[in-house]
């Protein structure tokens, strides 16, 4: 079985994060999950071209799809790969156990309590917690436990054969209750405090803390209240690293993000405060949707559309729409169950939010950068266009300045993989006009295409111009100048509305008019390496204007050393008050001949 997966565009915009990634077959078919501290390190080992075993080269040929989920750490993402193997089964997690071989916490059913790691069936006397997703989460969660609250961990045999504490009691990891040295009533307090973390019930043991400390200072017993404030603090301190299992309720966490060319919408489910898994909707929209409509839409038809789909009860968003209250209104109606909608959120749920968001923006960077999407928009375009076939290499052009100053040409190059970022060119526009956008895109031009008479320089199979019917003629007419072969030339407008997804195309000439739906792939491909093309132009423009402005304008001046500089600025307070003084007056300050102050002044107000 083949697939058409391509990994090289996958790793190249894969997080470098921790998460858990799942791997489907063409089929859509669940194959594997994982987990991994780097994503990106994990998943390029799955592809190197030896040394692989043979259940990873036989799952290697079957992938299709791979999807990825970005965890706050790498115990997040252990705890979530468990939950989501033992919810799908993948067929390639070949090692996966059952509940029975999978590790729980006991706590035993006796006078004083002992918490311990338990697998296999359960027929001690107790309570079990968990299962677990491996026997070093467990050592953790203990170790945190017997930290905070003091209960026992020791063998049945060790507990009952000791005369004196052990080193447990010395570093205060236990009560030494073997010996006597805590009352029952106290141990059962610690215990009770421990079943209170094991069940997730956080903010309750936080709260109780809380008053067991008040009550303690009222009745002056401050040894006490000291001990109960160090639980408190630990606790609190456990709560704030365990991001993404704690909190409680039923809750699906939704952030929407929207780039050229598409949109993506992540869902988090939360149940009983722990996260069960995430999933990625690309909705088909037109390019000038804004991310709450798109946001309000897939609210509607996910909640609405399948009366049979669990409802939580509150959802938190990334972004506010004004008919939200409407929704929560017709979901009522329609499912007999209120809705909270929530924006502004804190603690673990502004962290649950994040994630959210994060994993939308990966997961649509991703989705965008797929060979096999971009490569249906190059599809679409020949199409648009009548070209007999797919053109595998554009280039767009695009000038920026402020005023004039500081212009800057760029060139954006795609292919049917997307953007060759090694082909981006910057050029430094000069000896024109400021402002005059013309002259400076026949200069680009001229630079770009002048350079095919000299060498065996790769030619675009079409040329883009942002711009409108006089940057096409500019273009035409550099091209006839240097009689480059006939190329495909296409100018961007911004079209009657001045929106994007509203473009005006002129193909050629500019007879030739194209008006192409905002949904159109072939467009969504346009606007994507037009705004590439600004992008980098602008940054440009940036970068060159800041290093003009640092640059003192009397460094051009010969004879003008550094001490002279200062010395000349200190004089007249600054650039400002030298610009407004007269030959005469420059000439004044010391060290400052007649001749010298002629050119200074020439050169200042050359600028």
């Amino acid at each position: 079985m083949t697939t058409s997966f391509d990994p090289r565009a996958f790793l190249s915009t894969c997080s470098s994060s921790s998460g858990v990634y799942s791997m489907f077959d063409s089929e859509a078919c669940l194959l594997y999950v994982g987990k991994a501290k780097n994503l990106k390190s994990r998943l390029t080992s799955y592809f190197r071209k030896t040394g692989l075993a043979p259940k990873i080269v036989s799952l290697m040929a079957r992938i299709a799809k791979i999807e990825i989920t970005i965890t706050a750490n790498e115990t997040d993402a252990l705890l979530l790969e468990h939950t989501l193997i033992k919810k799908w089964r993948p067929p390639y997690n070949i090692l996966l156990r059952d509940d029975k071989s999978y590790p729980y916490v006991f706590l035993s059913d006796s006078n004083f309590p002992r918490l311990s790691i338990h697998r296999g069936a359960k027929h001690g006397k107790g309570k079990y917690f968990g299962p677990y997703p491996s026997a070093s989460a467990i050592r953790e969660t203990l170790g945190l436990l017997q930290k905070t609250f003091f209960v026992r961990q020791c063998e049945e045999r060790f507990f009952k054969n000791r005369t004196r504490p052990c080193l447990q009691y010395q570093i205060k990891r236990c009560k030494a209750p073997c010996v006597g040295l805590v009352e029952p009533a106290e141990y059962a307090k610690d215990v009770h405090h421990s079943v209170m973390f094991l069940e997730g019930r956080s903010n309750v043991l936080t709260y109780e803390l809380s008053g067991a400390i008040e009550q303690a200072v009222s009745t002056l017993d401050f040894e006490l209240a000291i001990k109960l404030r160090n639980q408190l603090s630990l606790l609190r301190r456990i709560q704030d690293q365990q991001s993404m299992e704690s909190g409680d309720g039923d809750i699906d966490v939704i952030a929407a993000f929207v780039n050229p060319g598409g949109a993506c919408v992540n869902l988090i489910n939360v149940r009983s405060g722990r996260v069960l898994g995430s999933k990625n909707f690309f909705p088909k929209t037109g390019i000038n949707e804004q991310t709450a409509g798109i946001m309000n839409a897939f609210l509607s038809q996910y909640y609405m559309g399948n009366p049979d789909r669990t409802l939580p009860s509150e959802l938190i968003v990334n972004v506010v729409h004004k008919d939200f209250p409407i929704l929560i209104k017709a979901i009522y109606e329609l499912r007999g169950q209120e809705l909270a909608i929530n924006h502004s959120v804190r603690g673990i749920r502004a962290r649950w939010q994040q994630l959210s968001i994060t994993n939308a923006k990966q997961a649509l960077s991703a989705h965008l950068a797929n060979r096999q999407h971009i490569a249906v928009r190059f599809d679409v375009l020949a199409k648009a266009l009548n070209l007999y076939v797919p053109p595998m290499r554009l280039e767009c052009y695009d000038v920026s300045h402020f005023n004039g100053e500081a212009a800057v040409a760029a060139c954006a190059v795609f292919g049917p993989e997307g953007p060759i970022k090694s082909d981006y060119r910057r050029y430094n526009i000069t000896g024109i006009n400021p402002g005059d956008d013309y002259a400076a895109l026949q200069q680009v031009l001229m630079r770009r295409f002048s350079k095919l008479k000299d060498m065996d320089n790769i030619l675009p199979d079409i040329l883009l111009v942002d711009g409108g019917k006089g940057q096409l003629s500019i273009a035409r007419d550099v091209l006839n100048d240097l009689a480059v072969p006939d190329l495909v030339l296409l100018s961007v407008a911004k079209g009657i509305m001045r929106k994007a997804g509203f473009e005006t195309l002129y193909l050629n000439n500019t007879i030739h008019e194209l008006i192409l739906k905002s949904d159109s792939p072939a467009l969504h491909l346009i606007q994507h390496i037009r705004d590439e093309a600004h992008r980098f132009a602008i940054t440009g423009h940036r970068a060159l204007r800041s290093k003009i402005r640092k640059t003192s304008t009397l460094e051009k001046v010969a004879g003008i050393g550094p001490v002279r500089r200062r010395d000349l600025l200190k004089y007249f307070g600054g650039l400002q008050g030298l610009c407004c003084a007269s030959i005469t007056e420059i000439a004044k300050a010391p060290g400052i001949s007649k001749k010298l102050a002629e050119l200074i002044y020439v050169n200042l107000h050359s600028e």
